[in-house]
């Protein structure tokens, strides 16, 4: 997809061409802010409320710059404004979203989702910027540079702030024995 040129004719007043922008980035945009709620109702508003927000400010997106970051930049920035706002307690929850979980035998299915619900349960216990850092790097495939200009820090701290989560992270699982049995300890 040919970013510059689909953002070019959304700007000249074709709304059709902002359809392949959503098309291409609503499931992973999706996927990072239910994990920030993790309640997949609001996820969805949020997202729907994010795209609003893109379309309406894409004639300050500057093409020097990488358009999926400061798209992640703006739906992201909806996000946290609208989590502030309700002053929003994270449910730490399951995720259960069928868009997450492959159609496979179903004890891979199972485990499958009992990993996720560890893995949740380990990132809802992160502060929030360590949290969206290894969200955009591991879950959007973002580089370093572009979660250093999403998240508004240097390479350096980005790097630092990964290597730190992943650290707690692991203690986290080490202090609980196996990674099976955090999610039985709650």
């Amino acid at each position: 997809m040919n970013e510059q040129l689909i953002i070019k004719k959304v700007l000249a007043g074709d709304k059709s061409a902002f359809a392949a922008i959503i098309q291409t980035y609503k499931n992973p945009l999706y996927a990072t802010i239910l994990r920030m709620t993790y309640d997949a109702q609001l996820a969805q508003d949020l997202v729907q409320e994010a795209f609003i927000k893109i379309y309406e400010q894409l004639a300050h997106y500057k093409a020097t710059g990488s358009f999926k970051s400061w798209m992640y930049r703006v739906a992201i920035n909806h996000c946290l404004d609208e989590l502030r706002k309700k002053q929003y307690q994270y449910k730490n929850e399951p995720i259960e979203d069928e868009q997450l979980v492959e159609k496979n035998h179903p004890e891979v299915v199972y485990l499958k989702r009992e990993r996720e619900r560890q893995l949740e349960r380990l990132l809802s216990q992160l502060p929030e910027q360590e949290r969206m850092i290894l969200l955009l790097r591991y879950n959007n495939e973002c580089s370093y540079e572009e979660i250093s200009e999403l998240m508004h820090i240097s390479v350096s701290d980005v790097r630092n702030k990964l290597h730190r989560s992943k650290k707690k992270m692991r203690q986290q699982v080490k202090e609980g024995g196996d990674f099976y049995e955090l999610s039985e300890r709650g």
